[in-house]
């Protein structure tokens, strides 16, 4: 204890050192030290640790176990050690912000990741940056009610959607439901979760080009539920159709339920919903309320839910309290505007990438994704790396993405976008809706840094633009005004997501019934490349690898070219994992057989060359093709026929004059 006091009066929480009890120290055959051998430190175990000296620590306690799902947490536990990301960051700021009425940076969590550290931030008011924002609350209705940031530029994009492009901001949903399922149940639940999710029934009609907001009530806002007779054999099918079918947002529910009936006890439940609507936040909040509806349904009654402390629309008109306006210097996005003009000047606007093709006027956005699976070994290392630099999976993914991209001909000036969750008050954290909001990332590859001073650079950007995340990205590409094209994506063209361990789209359940996910359909391409990872564990809670994808636009990439992708990522994985001090000229993104193809197959300059002399070289080619041209100049050709016997007149002629060897 006094050795952690001491250190903690000195250093960053992320710098106290851990102590590991140990009856031995391994060692190898030859009596050294096995440093490979040393257990890592159990986080877990140490989370209860010493109780809460403080109220102050024990509500931080309280709340750092909510958000990272644990029953509790000590004050002197990392909130990263402990399974804590950067999205998971952001939802523990909101909890605080609502519980303390306090503003806590990001960074500040970051430097001391502990309750215990939170604490003296809080009580020293160094950790506050400004006076804490306005909390959200339900907000009087006017009779125009406007869309959220968000919504305007989805509701943009479905007006340029064409018919048979409308499936790239659709999201689907599609599960096998084994047993006996309780249609009228099912449909009565559908219609609970949107009586419950204002979202799930608005529609959003246009006065002279400007959208609104229309929420429907009644039974003109639920989802009617179409049952068909399918086969087996016939369900992908279906499915692709189902998936692919465009939305009209102006006049439509953005969201329509299918089930396919395919046997006595089987069932296919097809669940789209546009963007507009929903994020992927939402659909693990739609799986836990349908399941809570169907329950009741079947037993006769209505769901008791608590009421929503606010739905949607209470969002849209609150978020546009929190900016405030950009003729006001003072305002929150003007300063944030302020910060993103300067971090992403003179960015590439277009990424060079290894397409196969050139890009399209307008992408089809149609997509397919090629697997990447890194194992558990290289995961846990991968997670001892971002530990080391006090960083996140994500800043590591970030920076790999950016290596594979640099080392691929895109230079060192890497703009990449993600998406964070957007739920900037916890009042958001049960109600559906659209609340992401995306981030350009821009890393700086330049004078051949270490992956570790690569990943410190990265740790710096991604931190300061989660400190300047509320601008939506669609007020920074209008104050940024980029050359527009619909081939492309604005500002950046790859994105990179990873899905943390605790994090989770939600399981889809239903009672006395067996549900199972289906793959939905070939996704939609909203970027050139989209990589994503989603950490995996153990029975015993240790890293057991990742799975994921790169999800590539099938107007640029071929399928080959998509598979080598991902191969080349897992490489640049493996080698950080290996050693964060290699340089990024050292790192090798070719594996063996392409780097043999590079080096040797295609790299051959050797040809077989005949042993015959010139002249019998071209006396064989007459023979061959004396049709064909042999040369052309100042407009003449000749065939090869016919400079055959030209150069014979004139040997002949030479020869009749004495000219001969020699």
């Amino acid at each position: 204890t006094q050795l952690r006091e001491h250190t903690a009066s000195r250093l960053p929480e992320y710098m106290i050192p851990t102590v590991v009890p140990l009856e031995a120290l391994p060692l190898t055959p030859n009596g050294k030290l096995d440093r490979t051998a040393l257990p890592a430190p159990d986080f877990a175990g140490a989370a209860a640790g010493r109780s809460p000296a403080t109220p102050l620590e024990a509500t931080l306690c309280a709340l750092f176990a909510e958000v990272l799902g644990l029953e509790e947490v000590g004050p002197e536990a990392s909130f990263f050690d402990l399974g804590g990301d950067s999205l998971l960051a952001m939802r523990l700021i909101a909890r605080i912000r609502a519980a303390l009425d306090t503003e806590l940076g990001i960074r500040g969590l970051f430097a001391s990741p502990t309750a215990a550290g939170l604490a003296r931030l809080v009580d020293g008011a160094d950790g506050t940056d400004r006076e804490s924002r306005i909390a959200l609350r339900p907000q009087p209705r006017p009779e125009v009610l406007p869309l959220s940031y968000a919504q305007q530029r989805m509701w943009f994009l479905n007006r340029l959607e064409g018919a048979g492009e409308g499936a790239a901001y659709n999201l689907p949903l599609a599960l096998r439901i084994t047993g006996e399922l309780d249609v009228a149940a099912l449909e009565a639940a559908l219609g609970d979760v949107a009586d419950r999710h204002e979202s799930l029934r608005t529609v959003f009609p246009e006065t002279e080009g400007i959208p609104r907001q229309h929420v429907l009530q009644g039974s003109a806002g639920r989802p009617s539920l179409e049952t068909v007779e399918s086969t087996e054999d016939q369900v992908a099918e279906h499915i692709r159709g189902y998936v692919a079918r465009r939305f009209d947002v102006g006049t439509e529910l953005p969201w329509r339920v299918q089930l396919l009936l395919t046997g006595p006890s089987e069932a296919v439940l097809l669940l789209v919903t546009h963007h507009i609507a929903v994020d992927g936040w939402s659909m693990g909040i739609l799986a836990r309320d349908l399941e809570v509806a169907y329950a009741a349904r079947q037993q006769g009654s209505a769901p008791g839910w608590e009421p929503l402390p606010v739905q949607y629309a209470d969002y849209a008109l609150w978020q546009r309290q929190v900016l405030g306006e950009l003729d006001n210097p003072a305002s929150l996005i003007s300063e944030q505007l302020g910060y993103w003009r300067e971090a992403l000047a003179g960015a590439p606007e277009e990424l060079a990438l290894p397409t196969d093709r050139p890009r399209p006027a307008a992408a089809s956005f149609r997509g397919e994704a090629a697997s990447v699976q890194v194992d558990g070994q290289t995961h846990a290392r991968l997670l001892e790396v971002a530990r080391q630099a006090n960083a996140t999976m994500f800043m590591v993914a970030h920076a790999a993405v950016a290596v594979l991209l640099s080392r691929m001909g895109a230079g060192t000036d890497i703009p990449l976008g993600t998406v964070v969750a957007g739920r900037g008050d916890a009042a958001l954290d049960d109600l559906a809706g659209f609340f992401v909001n995306t981030l350009v990332l821009r890393a700086d590859l330049s004078g051949d840094p270490t992956v570790a001073e690569l990943l410190a650079r990265v740790r710096q950007t991604d931190l300061d633009a989660y400190a300047h995340q509320d601008v939506p990205f669609e007020r920074l590409v209008d104050d940024l005004n980029p050359v527009r094209s619909l081939g492309r994506h604005p500002l950046f063209q790859v994105s990179v997501g990873v899905q943390n361990r605790l994090q989770s789209d939600g399981e889809w359940k239903l009672p006395g019934l067996h549900v199972e996910g289906l793959p939905p359909a070939s996704p939609g391409a909203r970027f050139d490349l989209s990589v994503d990872l989603a950490e995996q564990l153990d029975e015993d809670g240790a890293p057991s690898g990742m799975d994921g994808s790169i999800l590539y636009a099938c107007d640029l990439f071929d399928a080959d070219t998509g598979r080598a992708l991902a191969e080349r990522f897992v490489r640049v994985l493996e080698q950080i994992a290996a050693d964060p001090q290699r340089r990024l000229s050292e790192i090798d993104v070719l594996g063996g057989v392409e780097r043999s193809l590079v080096v040797e197959g295609w790299n051959e300059t050797a040809r077989p060359v005949s042993g015959g002399s010139l002249v019998e070289l071209f006396a064989a080619q007459v023979e061959r093709s004396p049709g064909a041209v042999a040369v052309v100049g100042e407009g003449v050709e000749w065939s090869y026929a016919h400079l055959d016997d030209r150069s014979t007149r004139v040997a002949c002629e030479l020869i009749a004059r004495g000219v001969g060897r020699g």
